[in-house]
């Protein structure tokens, strides 16, 4: 398989996530400056979407497994594995429906409908995803990420311009909407009605492999979320509006060290155990490095920008950067760590076990630390949750790995360059 520069497809994926992530702020931002508490169930709506598309993430990843790490045809297990998400959307959409009539979450949680009806559609992008991730295809990866904030933006810009006040309703069906419609698209380009039921066999043996990295992806989810719906129950929609716009700028960090680990998945899964793992440990170092500079820019950002932004609720969000930062930064590892236990070993259980660990503490701390500090005490937790649980991830990588602590920890950047500048997919 040809692969252009990973330094290359790097900073493409970055500028497409930088891309995405600046949509999605200009989008809150038109939200918050009408209602902080609109703005806050925007925010609540993206993560429990987030969260419900997260357990049947398997699907993309095992087809981008199967393209990279065993050289399959990625057109089969797209066909079939599209008409599994979209079962699997129905299935899900049932329990939404479910819970949205009897959890009695009250109107925070009035989108659980609209969410429930996108549902089938909402797994068509990541499932297709997989065969360009395994492919090492950045290009449509790119759009997928792009194009709908951009569909939802503009939809609700031209209503913010043409007098009509914002609701929840439209700016709910503004967000699905858009996701729904690039489904759509997806899903009748790649779908193929003539291919026959029994191919759907090609999966039966992946059920528990899917399975796993499902759970693996919800219990992240969970992991990076959780906090924000804690905010909302203990401290109310506003403090948790305030809080999730600090969550997102905080979290442009990763954008940097995911770029790069989702521009080596496939390289790290083809390699020999030893090269995937060396080329991880560059990859880790390389990251943090980076983010070391960047980071003390976001505290500065948040505190000149978003109250200019978005309004005087958000003069005191810089602070909440400021708490969130140390865990953010030391929590970046672990897109590559995942990278190498899902596409390389094979056991996306590790991942899982490491956002377990997290997500724990977290938990934990929250119900101690919120009633004290509110959003303050959910940031504080969150961070020391995420730099526990990465030391966690680190020993478990460095056993599976083969590789002492002293290997682990020398930092050799020339050496990750020189790997960024091979175009043959070979050992790093």
């Amino acid at each position: 398989m040809t692969r252009s520069s990973l330094t290359r497809s790097a900073l493409w994926n970055l500028l497409a996530r930088l891309a995405t992530v600046g949509l999605g702020l200009v989008l809150l931002a038109l939200v918050a400056r009408h209602d902080p508490a609109l703005q806050g169930q925007l925010s609540l709506l993206i993560a429990a979407e987030s969260i419900a598309v997260s357990l049947w993430s398997g699907l993309g990843l095992v087809i981008a497994r199967q393209v990279s790490h065993h050289h399959e045809q990625a057109h089969d297990w797209v066909v079939t594995g599209l008409r599994v998400a979209v079962g699997a959307g129905a299935v899900t959409a049932l329990a939404l429906w479910g819970l949205s009539a009897v959890a009695g979450l009250g109107p925070s949680y009035g989108f659980l409908p609209w969410l429930a009806l996108a549902m089938p559609l909402l797994l068509v992008a990541p499932t297709v995803s997989g065969a360009w991730l395994g492919e090492g295809r950045m290009a449509p990866l790119n759009l997928t990420g792009v194009l709908p904030p951009a569909l939802a933006l503009a939809v609700v810009g031209a209503l913010s311009l043409s007098g009509r006040p914002l609701d929840a309703a439209s700016v709910v069906v503004a967000w699905l909407g858009s996701r729904s419609l690039w489904g759509a698209w997806l899903l009748l380009r790649h779908a193929r009605p003539t291919e026959t039921p029994a191919r759907l066999g090609i999966w039966a043996g992946q059920a528990r492999f899917c399975a796993v990295l499902g759970l693996t992806n919800l219990v992240s989810w969970l992991n990076f979320r959780v906090d924000l719906f804690l905010v909302e129950q203990g401290a109310g929609l506003t403090p948790a509006a305030v809080y999730a716009v600090a969550v997102s700028v905080t979290e442009l960090l990763w954008f940097v060290s995911s770029a790069v680990s989702t521009a080596a998945y496939a390289r790290i899964g083809a390699a020999a155990r030893g090269d995937a793992a060396r080329l991880a440990v560059r990859i880790i170092h390389v990251n943090l490095l980076l983010l070391m500079l960047v980071g003390p820019c976001l505290p500065l950002a948040g505190a000149g920008l978003l109250p200019w932004l978005l309004g005087p609720a958000y003069d005191r969000a810089w602070v909440l950067i400021c708490l969130l930062l140390p865990g953010v930064w030391a929590y970046a590892a672990a897109t590559t760590l995942s990278a190498f236990y899902t596409n390389q070993l094979g056991r996306p259980g590790l991942s899982a076990a490491v956002a377990g660990v997290s997500l724990g503490i977290n938990l934990l701390l929250c119900q101690i630390l919120i009633p004290l500090w509110g959003a303050a005490g959910a940031a504080v937790a969150t961070s020391a949750s995420y730099v526990l649980a990465i030391g966690v991830g680190l020993e478990l990588f460095r056993r599976h790995a083969g590789l002492r602590w002293p290997t682990l920890l020398r930092i050799e950047p020339r050496l990750l360059w020189a790997a960024w500048r091979r175009r043959d997919g070979a050992s790093p």
